[in-house]
């Protein structure tokens, strides 16, 4: 069993992918072009936004955009302490502040009390400006842009979507990467939307913002004169062979992947919820199901579980085993645990099973029943 199979996948779709690959490579035209120009178009129309701009990565996405906002040193980016790295390391490495903010403890994402409070915390003290809010829509889940927006709004803050694990998630039938003043998202291989490779992208309805974020992936380049650089930007392109593997995957999501794994999700959480406690999903709200991630009593039974689960050739994961506060990067901001409570209590309790849209619902049954025998004895 695989946890993400993209075997599987690529078995599908290989007749359009491999074609795909052989046009670009047939075209001539490596860098950008009118293969990145299509994926750009197709996955703008996707979202729901007027702008995608494709980039190297995600992490380049979020640094693309905080660029084009001059966010940087003296500046505070709020964002959720549960969470990859990318979304505190994109503003730290522009010289500006990451504040990092507890979650819900149901949804996993940036609680929106917790913002305001460090949102009028940072103010209060007056070392850092406030500048912009990062929420991340973790698992798959969209965050709480219902009541994130309006705070931002509260503060005069941009707010940058980090999507890159919501990709087909929704709130009320508007997808995701169309919240905030710019979405980002990525294309890691195992992400809803994945490439063979690395690759990324920005969304945004604001005109002025797409030129400028055009401008910057390439070296702040004049879109008239590639040897005008009117900024200072970074070399950060989607190459035109990801963009071809894209294109049919896109198709395929769009067309039945998201609905699988939605199907999925719904044959875990019937045979798991009197067992552990399953994924929250809010009224009104569609998760993606980047992961499906499952929370046990506590770290001694959740790594027994993994461990159970393992002996039985079946894969897990932990994402993530601690906060962004306990990261070795920000040891010297002597950040407190106790500021974090949610934030630990997951990390010490969750645990990711297998889901991709190919996973058969024997596969489930046989995840199920793992964890059934596992809590007959342990839970």
């Amino acid at each position: 069993m695989q946890f993400k199979d993209l075997k599987a996948q690529y078995g599908a779709l290989k007749t359009e992918i491999d074609a795909q690959i052989t046009e670009v490579i047939g075209s001539g035209q490596y860098i950008l072009g009118p293969k990145v120009a299509e994926f750009e178009g197709a996955l703008a129309s996707y979202v729901g936004v007027k702008h995608c701009v494709a980039c190297a990565n995600g992490t380049d996405a979020i640094t693309l955009a905080l660029m084009a906002w001059g966010i940087g040193r003296g500046d505070a980016v709020f964002t959720s302490d549960f969470t990859f790295f990318a979304s505190a390391g994109a503003a730290s490495i522009l010289g500006a502040t990451p504040i990092l903010v507890d979650i819900d403890p149901k949804t996993f994402n940036i609680c929106p009390k917790a913002l305001d409070a460090s949102i009028q915390q940072v103010v209060k003290e007056g070392a850092l400006v406030p500048k912009a809010i990062i929420p991340v829509d973790l698992f798959g889940l969209p965050a709480d842009y219902g009541a994130i927006l309006p705070i931002a709004q509260k503060y005069n803050l941009k707010v940058l979507a980090d999507a890159a694990q919501s990709m087909g998630g929704e709130i009320s039938g508007r997808r995701a990467c169309s919240f905030g003043d710019a979405a980002t998202t990525s294309f890691f291989p195992a992400k809803p939307l994945g490439c063979y490779g690395d690759g990324g992208a920005i969304f945004t309805n604001d005109d002025e913002l797409a030129i400028t974020l055009r401008s910057l992936r390439t070296q702040g380049s004049s879109p008239h004169d590639k040897y005008d650089n009117r900024q200072i930007g970074m070399n950060s392109r989607l190459d035109p062979i990801q963009a071809g593997i894209l294109l049919p995957k896109l198709r395929a999501f769009a067309a039945y992947e998201n609905d699988n794994i939605d199907k999925a999700a719904k044959w875990y959480t019937e045979r798991l919820k009197d067992l552990v406690i399953t994924p929250f999903i809010p009224e009104g709200y569609r998760s993606c199901w980047a992961q499906y991630t499952i929370m046990l009593p506590d770290s001694d039974k959740r790594d027994l579980c993994q461990r159970h689960l393992k002996e039985k050739n079946i894969p897990t994961m932990i994402y993530y085993p601690k906060g962004l506060h306990r990261q070795s990067a920000f040891a010297a901001r002597n950040l407190k645990d106790e500021d974090y409570p949610h934030t630990n209590a997951a990390a010490a309790r969750v645990l990711s099973l297998p889901i991709h849209p190919y996973l058969q619902e024997s596969d489930v049954d046989l995840v199920s029943e793992a964890i059934r025998l596992f809590s007959a004895t342990n839970l």
